[in-house]
């Protein structure tokens, strides 16, 4: 047997291109269906987890899903804004508490989150470094976002502009990092975390400039009169919040009528929550409340259905592929015919000559499992990102 064995590897080895083509053939056929299962019952419940610690969430009336998406995962999908007083509705309601949160704006590819710290609190988040941001142009990161950027506490982000044409003039906003989050294997790693103040400025809802008494502002004043200032367009607009400019921030019109993108809200029990949503029934209503757990349960039903016709083309495209292997194997055993001779000739049994060739290919068929058990471990570990990224 060990005599066999060597010289089926050595066949192996002397006709590389074809055995690699086999193997990953057999990795291919054993891997893609318990892959693709794998990928579905890890994401499928790393998805499910995340919504489930959602209670309820307020929104544009539109697509319950693009809601609980932008929400949940920060997609760049966003729904239509909403106004903060439908926070302030919420919990003036006295049966939740309310979380805002305006998802609009990205820095370097990742999501600006604008919120409240109460919503560190909610995800039970964890500090790596720093604190909780404080004031105005100040920001927490996630861990992703940190090591992909090389950032550290004190360093600065700025904010990307929408579009290279920004006939408004509103600048990208240069924040500070002020904490950066332990790593929770979700969402929260690859966002960048504001206060909802910090993201109306980055919208130019608020701005900051020179102090028009100070010396330095002579050259840009047109004129005084009756204790007002006329300047013209050489005022310098900041586009960094400090210590020394906080105070120049103002907002223009009433924050109740800013924009957010969603609100989470946190009923205190059961029957609260059902109070809340009964609220939101009025079919003339510009605002819906949804449970995330019931959208991403239908998402992941949409999905469990698919997966079923998905398998049943791999069935029959794994089916396809065996009988070409077994025609391969046929017509290479045909090919050596020599060969065998060669072997019986110089003394070999007849037996032998089968059993090299059954080693031959359970040595192809146990290589090509080796790689597809390897291959489902990493989508095991890796799931819950492969179906994110293939949703959002």
């Amino acid at each position: 047997m060990r005599d066999s064995l060597y010289l089926a590897w050595q066949y192996l080895l002397h006709h590389r291109i074809k055995s690699l083509i086999l193997i990953l053939s057999v990795a291919m056929i054993v891997f893609l269906p318990t892959g693709l299962k794998l990928v579905v019952e890890q994401g499928g419940e790393a998805l499910r987890q995340r919504a489930e610690q959602t209670p309820l969430l307020v929104g544009a009336k539109g697509s319950s899903l693009e809601l609980t998406l932008n929400a949940l995962y920060f997609s760049e999908e966003s729904p239509e804004p909403i106004a903060y007083s439908e926070s302030e509705r919420v919990v003036e309601s006295g049966l939740a508490d309310a979380i805002p949160m305006y998802i609009r704006f990205q820095s370097a590819g990742f999501a600006i989150v604008g919120t409240s710290i109460d919503y560190f609190s909610f995800r039970t988040s964890r500090f790596a470094e720093g604190r909780q941001f404080a004031t105005i142009g100040e920001c927490v990161i996630g861990s992703a976002v940190a090591d992909e950027l090389d950032l550290s506490v004190g360093d600065k982000v700025i904010s990307s502009p929408e579009s290279v044409f920004d006939l408004a003039g509103v600048y990208p906003l240069k924040m500070k990092v002020v904490g950066i989050l332990e790593s929770s294997g979700n969402a929260d790693d690859r966002a960048i975390f504001t206060d909802l103040k910090t993201t109306w400025v980055i919208q130019g809802l608020a701005h900051g400039h020179m102090d028009m008494e100070s010396s330095e502002a002579a050259s840009s004043i047109l004129k005084k009169e009756e204790g007002k200032i006329v300047a013209n367009a050489s005022v310098k607009t900041y586009n960094e919040i400090t210590q020394k400019n906080i105070h120049s921030f103002h907002f223009h019109g009433s924050v109740a009528d800013f924009p957010i993108s969603s609100v989470i809200a946190i009923p205190t029990n059961a029957k609260s929550a059902t109070l809340l949503r009964g609220r939101y029934l009025e079919k003339d209503g510009l605002v819906q409340i949804v449970q995330a757990s019931e959208v991403m349960e239908d998402l992941l039903e949409t999905i469990a259905s698919v997966q079923v016709f998905v398998l049943i083309g791999l069935g029959v495209a794994g089916i396809s592929a065996c009988m070409t292997m077994v025609l391969v194997f046929l017509l290479s055993a045909q090919l050596r015919q020599r060969e065998m001779l060669t072997m019986k000739l110089i003394g070999a049994e007849s037996g032998k000559v089968a059993i090299l060739l059954s080693l031959e290919i359970g040595s192809i068929l146990i290589l090509g499992s080796i790689l597809a058990i390897l291959l489902s471990v990493i989508v095991a570990v890796y799931g819950p990102q492969i179906i994110q990224s293939l949703i959002l």
